[in-house]
């Protein structure tokens, strides 16, 4: 064979080999690649076939959930008017049938959109009835219609609910003074609650003589269309039987879904019907134009891998670039974070260091921020942010950096002039805007800002250092009074240290019991009877001598400490106090003891383990203590009155001065502030806001009582207005408990003389 030919022959074959290996090659790569698309189609089906049957189980949940959140709501409401003292009185124990028809019937159907409210006496027939759905009296059967509700109050049918039931508490295995429950009533599915009035929920019949308070909510195309609404579900409604039947769930569509409602004795009240959401459909469309693909082009499964790899590469950089700036940003408002500030931070230092412009840091804390929160919610709260975001952007140049470092404290970075007056007005034009007042969803807030400034100059080391100096500014600005703010000197330094060393120092005076409680005795208008002391706190320390409380109560108030402090001196008042029968002992409480959730359980402890009668403990109030806090406030105060505890608003006419606050809070003693006695005698404007006080004061059944009484005319003149008692040095200095006691057993050794005759001496 010629060379030539061999060459050809050989390669053919080796063409034939290359072919055939190619063959061997795309055989099971075919194979491997054809079970692969077959796979992922079934794959793709029974992913999109659960992603729709686990929509239509989470939609289910969610509706049912949300029934389940109405009931409550609904109980919620029903609780709270039939829960009130009145509620008792009035239905119970002498029924008024306008008070009930007012304060029960009206007002569940105006605020709370009940259809139906009912009152079932002790024998269980219909004392009221009130419909807004048609109707003039009670239907005669409305007893057996409540009775699934009732029944449960009653004790009857405790541990036999059905656990599918809808029912508000979910635990009913002890009896219970108030439930709801999703019943059919008047033919229609409904959540009726109901709430015994007076009864004894610790004991099985303890509600079998109970008036009952009922209402009747129906599960109508209105409360669903809000479910719906809120869900993003469509089509939810009752299923009405479908002609010619008696099957509700025959009138529903193929594509529909029922929920059944059952009641408590495990039969259908009601079928919901609602069209769920088809992912599945969304899962096999995107999956569509893959298969597609593989199977018309296997040729291009490379190329298309390969441009996936790099669209997946991009979009793991954009991930990054995502996280980074989730990293670095705060995700309620978008503001840098505490992360970027500092970073940022670094580099304006840098920035200064090498000649650049000067700058500063402005320190920003939001004053009252937490009662936002406290009483309106985060999600109003978070609103708020938003808004003084808008308004520190709108304020700032482009240069400039405004963070969120956290809560509700900001930071911003400016360059600007470093001298005081600049650096003063700067901080003006951002108090201006965060105090004027926000409307966030209906909501007029007005809040404050304490700013603490430091320069950043050539002589800054870190960021650290700077972040230091505006803290302790800002600390400086709070401790003066807050909305203000101050630049960082040198002189904060020590001032903070020494406060520090103070307040670990009082934190182990209180722990050793090295604080003294000193009294002030309060007299009757003649001064020449003791009706009562003021409780006062006293600290000698040990290198410092005495110390004022103006200096170390503002330290124990804002490290916390004011809470053991409070409970030390109200148990040596009350301890005290025993020696001293028919006295009144007062005590202040501040503001941050007053909110603490379990306050009045340390004031009946500290009652019970001395042994002092309530109806002699005198707290006292002041108007700065309730804002914020009136619902808390008015249970707490509630509370306490029921053990005979008083209650006196102290400092009055320096603050708000609210008429609500006097209207609304259980006071028994106004006192006048010292400020006022003083003026008396050459203002006639502080003389009328007295008499002014003592009118209100004997007009709403207080006592007043005027403290920081010095002189004859300023007793002659206090007593003249009418006031009840009176408190100052003309009357006695604070001093200890012995001296009180040496006062009460020679009361005419300590008696001051009537300020008529000092008067006529004078003359």
């Amino acid at each position: 064979m010629l060379p030539s030919a061999q060459m050809q022959t050989a390669g053919e074959t080796n063409r034939s080999r290359w072919d055939q290996a190619r063959v061997r090659l795309l055989i099971p790569i075919g194979i491997i690649v054809v079970i692969a698309i077959i796979c992922t189609a079934v794959g793709v089906l029974s992913s999109a076939l659960r992603a729709n049957r686990f929509s239509a189980d989470s939609e289910k949940q969610l509706i049912l959930r949300s029934i389940d959140e109405n009931a409550e709501r609904a109980l919620r409401h029903l609780q709270s008017v039939a829960s009130m003292p009145e509620a008792i009185t009035k239905i119970r124990d002498s029924y008024d049938a306008a008070w009930v028809d007012r304060r029960v019937g009206q007002w569940l159907e105006t605020f709370y959109n009940f259809e139906i409210v009912a009152v079932l006496g002790s024998d269980g027939q219909t004392e009221y009835f009130r419909s807004r759905v048609g109707g003039e009296g009670a239907p005669a059967n409305l007893t057996a219609e409540l009775a699934p509700t009732t029944d449960i109050l009653r004790g009857r049918i405790i541990g036999q609910l059905r656990r599918t039931v809808l029912v508000s508490p979910r635990d009913l295995s002890k009896p219970t003074e108030a439930v709801a429950v999703v019943q059919s009533f008047m033919g229609k599915p409904a959540i009726v609650a109901a709430v015994a009035i007076g009864g004894e929920a610790n004991s099985a019949n303890g509600n079998d003589r109970a008036p009952i308070v009922a209402s009747v909510k129906y599960i109508d195309t209105r409360l669903l269309a809000k479910i719906a609404e809120r869900l993003q579900v469509d089509g939810l409604h009752v299923a009405e039987p479908a002609a010619g039947t008696t099957d509700a769930a025959a009138a529903a569509a193929d594509d529909d879904h029922v929920i059944e409602l059952a009641g408590a004795d495990g039969t259908s009240i009601a079928r919901l019907v609602w069209r769920p959401k088809r992912p599945g459909g969304a899962v096999i469309m995107s999956a569509v134009p893959f298969v597609a693909v593989a199977f018309v082009a296997f040729a291009l499964l490379i190329i298309f891998i390969m441009r996936h790899m790099r669209r997946t590469a991009a979009a793991i950089a954009a991930g990054e670039r995502q996280l980074r700036h989730l990293a670095l940003h705060d995700p309620v408002c978008g503001l840098p974070n505490r992360i970027y500030f500092s970073e940022r931070l670094e580099r304006a230092i840098v920035e200064v260091r090498n000649g650049g412009p000067t700058a500063a840091v402005f320190y920003i804390d939001l004053d009252h921020f937490k009662d936002v929160n406290d009483t309106l919610g985060h999600h109003i709260g978070d609103e708020l942010i938003l808004n003084v975001t808008r308004r520190l952007s709108q304020i700032m140049r482009d240069d400039d950096l405004v963070a969120r470092l956290g809560g509700d404290e900001f930071a911003i970075i400016m360059t600007c002039a470093s001298d005081s007056y600049s650096l003063q007005a700067i901080a003006d034009r951002i108090l201006t805007a965060i105090c004027a007042p926000f409307i966030v969803s209906g909501h007029g807030i007005n809040i404050g800002a304490s700013i603490g400034i430091a320069v950043i100059d050539s002589c800054i080391q870190d960021a650290r250092d700077i972040l230091r100096y505006a803290d302790m500014a800002l600390y400086r600005a709070k401790n003066e009074g807050r909305n203000r703010a101050c630049i960082y000197d040198a002189a904060m330094d020590a001032d903070l240290s020494n406060r520090k060393l103070l307040e670990s120092a009082l934190r182990q005076a209180i722990k050793n019991d090295e604080l003294h409680v000193v009294y002030q005795p309060i007299v009757n208008p003649s001064g020449k009877r003791v009706v009562g002391v003021e409780t006062l706190a006293r600290w000698i320390h040990p290198v410092q001598g005495e110390i004022p409380p103006a200096r170390f109560i503002p330290i124990a108030e804002h490290s916390g400490l004011i809470v053991e402090l409070g409970e030390y001196i109200l148990r040596r008042a009350c301890l005290d106090g025993r020696n001293w029968p028919g006295l009144a002992v007062s005590v202040n409480v501040s503001p941050l003891q007053f909110r603490r959730p379990d306050f009045v359980e340390a004031i009946e402890r500290i009652l019970s383990e001395t042994a002092f009668e309530p109806n002699r403990l005198e707290l006292e109030l002041t108007e700065s203590t309730l804002l914020g806090n009136l619902e808390s406030a008015e249970l707490s105060m509630l509370r306490l009155k029921g053990l005979g505890v008083c209650f006196a608003l102290d400092d009055f006419g320096t603050g708000y001065s609210s008429l609500l606050y006097l209207r609304r809070f259980p006071f028994d003693k106004l006192k006048i502030d010292s400020s006022f006695v003083r003026s008396i005698e050459k203002a006639a404007d502080a003389a009328a806001i007295v008499h002014a006080v003592v009118s209100l004061g004997r007009g709403l059944g207080m006592k007043v009582t005027a403290e920081g009484v010095e002189t004859a005319d300023q007793h002659l003149f206090l007593r003249a207005a009418g006031v009840h008692s009176m408190q100052g040095y003309r009357f006695g200095r604070p001093v200890a408990a012995a001296e009180i006691d040496d006062r009460l057993a020679a009361p005419e050794d300590c008696r001051v003389a009537s300020p008529d005759k000092e008067i006529a001496v004078a003359s």
